[in-house]
C-alpha cells in the first residue's frame, strides 16, 4: 500500500532535492511567493499555492483553483580542503576543490475549493525538506561524505473556516514520505594495515577504500495551523505553524570491498558486510508571522519572519542491524544545531489588469552553530536573497507566474577534529557557496 501510494504521487510530482537550504528545509513552495522572496506568505491570498504557508487563506480565494509549479535550484558549493588527517597521522591523498552542489527540482501542486459558504478545502503536494550534495569517491574529504541525498513528498489536505469578515482559521494534516541516501568511503587501507600487522593495505590509498552506502525511508505525520486576520480592507496579518514530523527510517547498508583486500579472507570482508540499518530524525517545526499592506490601488507591501526549530536536530545516528561496519554497531554525527530565523520584505505592483510585477529580499540564518559542527554533507551558511518575479493573466481563468532568485551565501568553514571524528579523521576546509533559483507556475480557475 505504501509503495502504491508513493508511485501514484510520483506521477503527480517528482521528488525533490536541494542544497544549501536553511539546514535542509525547502521554502520554495510557491512561484508567486518566490517573486517576493516569500515575504508575507502567511498573509497573502495571491493564489492556492499560499495554502502551504497558511491554510486560512483558502477562505479568500473564491471558486476552484489548481496551481502547479516547479523550481529549478542550482547550488554551488566548491569545497577546498586545506588539511585532512586520519588516525595514526598520515595525510589523506586525493582530489581537491570539488563542487558538491547538485541541481535539484522542487515541484508543487495545489487544489483549492471554496464553495462560498464560509469554508475552504484544499490539497497540497510538495517537498518541504531536501538535500543533495555529491563528491568524487577519491576526494580529500571522502571519509566524511561522498553522496548525501534526502528527498521528501508531503501530502497536505487542509480546511479553512471564515469566522467573520475579519477572522479566518485553517488546519491541515501532513503525511510525509522521506527517503535518504548517505554514503562515504571507509579507510579500508588503514583497517587492513592494522588487521594484518602492516603486511596488507596502504592507509589513505583510494584503491583500498571501502564504499559504504546507507539507504532508508519512512512515512511520518504532522499537522499545520493558520490564522488570517484583516485589520482593514487593505491590511492583513497571518500567523502559521507547522508541527515537527518524526521519521523512523529503516533500510539497508551496502558496501563495496575492493579486491585488493580479499587476501585477508572472509572475516575481514564480514566486518564490512551488507546489512540492515535504521535511524531516527525529527524534521523541525516552524512558525511564521506575516504582514501585507495595500498602498493605493496598485502597490502591496509585505514582510515576514519565520522561525525554524532546528535545535531539535541534535545528532544523526545510524544503527546497523548486523555485524556493524568495521566492528562499530552504529555511527553518530553530533549536530547540535541552533534554532534559525528568516526575515523577508517584498512588494507587488499591479502594472496592468493582466500583469503583476514582484520583488523581494530576505536574510536567512544558518542553524549550523560553528565550523566544528559543519560537514561537507551540508556546508551551508547565512544567505541573503534577492528575488524578482511576474504574473501574467491572459484570460480570467488562466495565469502564468515566473520568478528568479539569487542567493548570496557566505563562505563556510569546516573544522572537524580528529578527536570528534576518529574513524573519518580531521578535516579543515572552506566552501565557496551560491544558489540560483528559476521557477514557473501555471494556475487555472474553474
Amino acid at each position: 500500500m505504501k509503495k502504491t501510494l508513493l508511485l501514484a504521487v510520483f506521477f503527480l510530482t517528482a521528488m525533490s532535492s536541494s542544497a544549501l537550504a536553511s539546514g535542509f528545509a525547502i521554502i520554495e513552495q510557491s512561484v508567486s511567493g518566490l517573486g517576493n522572496a516569500f515575504a508575507g506568505g502567511a498573509a497573502s491570498s495571491e493564489d492556492a499555492s499560499m495554502m502551504y504557508f497558511n491554510p486560512a487563506i483558502m477562505t479568500e480565494i473564491k471558486g476552484q483553483q489548481v496551481v502547479g509549479g516547479f523550481h529549478v535550484i542550482v547550488p554551488s558549493a566548491e569545497v577546498g580542503v586545506s588539511s585532512a588527517v586520519t588516525l595514526g597521522g598520515p595525510l589523506v591523498q586525493g582530489t581537491n576543490n570539488i563542487d558538491g552542489g547538485q541541481t535539484g527540482v522542487a515541484p508543487n501542486l495545489y487544489y483549492l475549493n471554496n464553495p462560498g459558504n464560509g469554508f475552504g478545502f484544499g490539497l497540497g503536494i510538495n517537498a518541504p525538506f531536501g538535500l543533495a550534495t555529491k563528491y568524487d569517491k577519491n576526494w580529500l574529504g571522502r571519509y566524511h561524505a561522498v553522496e548525501s541525498d534526502v528527498k521528501t513528498i508531503n501530502i497536505n489536505p487542509s480546511v479553512a473556516y471564515k469566522v467573520n469578515d475579519q477572522l479566518s482559521l485553517g488546519a491541515g494534516i501532513n503525511l510525509m514520505y522521506m527517503e535518504a541516501t548517505l554514503s562515504s568511503m571507509v579507510n579500508g587501507g588503514l583497517a587492513a594495515f592494522s588487521a594484518s600487522g602492516g603486511t596488507v593495505g596502504t592507509p589513505n590509498d583510494p584503491s583500498d577504500d571501502i564504499f559504504v552506502e546507507n539507504e532508508a525511508d519512512d512515512w511520518g505525520y504532522g499537522f499545520n495551523l493558520g490564522i488570517l486576520y484583516k485589520l482593514s480592507d487593505s491590511t492583513q496579518i497571518g500567523l502559521a505553524y507547522r508541527s515537527e514530523v518524526k521519521q523512523e527510517l529503516e533500510g539497508s547498508t551496502k558496501t563495496d570491498v575492493p579486491s585488493t583486500l580479499s587476501i585477508l579472507g572472509s572475516a575481514f570482508a564480514g566486518a564490512f558486510g551488507d546489512q540492515g540499518v535504521n535511524g531516527d530524525i525529527d524534521l523541525p517545526a516552524t512558525a511564521s508571522l506575516s504582514f501585507n499592506q495595500k498602498v493605493g490601488g496598485k502597490l502591496t507591501l509585505m514582510a515576514d519572519v519565520l522561525w525554524t526549530d532546528w535545535s531539535s536536530f541534535e545528532k544523526l545516528t545510524l544503527n546497523f542491524e548486523g555485524a556493524g561496519i568495521g566492528g562499530n554497531p552504529s555511527t553518530t554525527t553530533v549536530e547540535n544545531w541552533n534554532d534559525s530565523w528568516r526575515y523577508s520584505a517584498g512588494a507587488t505592483y499591479q502594472y496592468s489588469d493582466a500583469l503583476k510585477l514582484r520583488c523581494g529580499v530576505a536574510f536567512d540564518e544558518t542553524p549550523i552553530p560553528d565550523a566544528a559542527h559543519r560537514t561537507p554533507r551540508i556546508p551551508g551558511e547565512d544567505r541573503f536573497w534577492v528575488a524578482v518575479g511576474a504574473g501574467y493573466q491572459p484570460t480570467k481563468r488562466f495565469n502564468i507566474d515566473i520568478a528568479y532568485a539569487h542567493l548570496f551565501v557566505d563562505d563556510s568553514k569546516i573544522d572537524l577534529s580528529l578527536a570528534a571524528n576518529p574513524s573519518a579523521g580531521s578535516l579543515t576546509a572552506t566552501s565557496e557557496n551560491a544558489v540560483d533559483i528559476a521557477s514557473v507556475q501555471l494556475s487555472y480557475n474553474f
